[in-house]
């Protein structure tokens, strides 16, 4: 089966959609520099000043591109607190455009990104996650105490477990990204052979360290690096569990891409994060980049990881977080 043409996708929309909106969205890609921006917003979201570095033009510039691919239904926008976030967006609303939208979505992803376009994105993720590894090593002995604020483990754990029990068929690797104080690594200790718990931040992954010895766990390696280390060193793993880990890290669909390369056939991702919510205190207290994900951005960036959606869990705290327990396969 061949995958539809751009020109093909223009010619199929044999239910003769609006002209308007055919009109704004070819608008929309008529400029080599908003097809740029497409490139950029492939995977994560970003706001107008980050994108004003990557292509080092003026704000008022950006916001007018910005507004012509939102008018063409090209781009969606995210508030959080004051700043807005733009992504593509991956659903057209005129479901008669929706095959051209994604016929110029792969095309643009087969384009290269230019080399300064892509040092200038590389440095603000790196400053994304810096900014991110520093908090965490500043506040390693208060993170339990700043975690229970928005959700304690004991009020999900028990959901995780079930879900390792109900998921795993191969009990050899597991890598958990991101252990905390290592509230799950006791479990996973005594369900696989070998457990690898990584993380970018030294003071965390000490105390971490800490913890398992005081508990006797001895089939633990802890290492310092993130899940695009973990691919460089080769590792591979039956289980990979990210748990409460996507709304600290810079570039979560990156992170999600790079724990199906590490996953074995017939691997298991589990992923606990917070749904979508508009609590702006958790950033500095608690140190979150994204307040929380839509369950369908979830879905949306495991598939293009090339992994499939299997159970998922929704709870909801007293304190009005939700939870999102999911589980994708490789």
């Amino acid at each position: 089966m061949t995958t539809p043409t751009l020109t093909a996708a223009v010619a199929d929309q044999s239910s003769n959609p609006d002209i308007s909106a055919i009109t704004a969205l070819c608008k929309g890609a008529g400029d080599p520099l908003r097809m740029q921006i497409l490139k950029v917003l492939q995977q994560n979201a970003y706001g107008v000043l980050e994108l004003c570095q990557v292509f080092d033009i003026r704000q008022s510039a950006m916001s007018h591109h910005l507004k012509i691919l939102a008018n063409a239904g090209l781009v969606a926008t995210r508030r959080e607190g004051t700043t807005i976030f733009y992504r593509r967006n991956p659903r057209h609303s005129n479901y008669e455009l929706q095959a051209l939208q994604q016929a110029l979505f792969r095309s643009v992803d087969e384009a290269r990104l230019d080399d300064a376009l892509a040092e200038r994105l590389a440095q603000i993720n790196n400053d994304r996650a810096s900014a991110s590894v520093a908090f965490f090593n500043r506040n390693a002995s208060r993170f339990e105490e700043n975690q229970d604020l928005i959700a304690s483990w004991a009020d999900y754990g028990d959901s995780v477990e079930g879900f390792l029990d109900s998921s795993i068929k191969a009990m050899g690797t597991a890598i958990e990204v991101g252990p905390g104080y290592g509230q799950f690594l006791g479990k996973l200790s005594s369900r696989f052979d070998r457990v690898i718990a990584l993380d970018s931040a030294r003071e965390m992954l000490d105390q971490c360290e800490l913890r398992a010895t005081q508990q006797g766990l001895s089939n633990i390696q802890f290492t310092l690096g993130d899940t695009t280390a973990a691919t460089t060193q080769g590792l591979t793993a039956d289980c990979l569990s990210l748990n409460m880990v996507l709304h600290h890290n810079p570039t979560p669909a990156d992170i999600i891409a790079d724990c199906a390369g590490l996953l074995n056939e017939h691997g298991v991702l589990l992923i606990t994060d917070l749904c979508a919510h508009d609590q702006e205190w958790v950033k500095d207290t608690c140190g979150d980049l994204w307040l929380g994900f839509e369950p369908e951005e979830l879905t949306r960036w495991a598939g293009i990881a090339g992994l499939v959606e299997g159970n998922s869990l929704y709870l909801t705290q007293r304190n009005g977080f939700r939870i999102q327990l999911r589980e994708f396969t490789l």
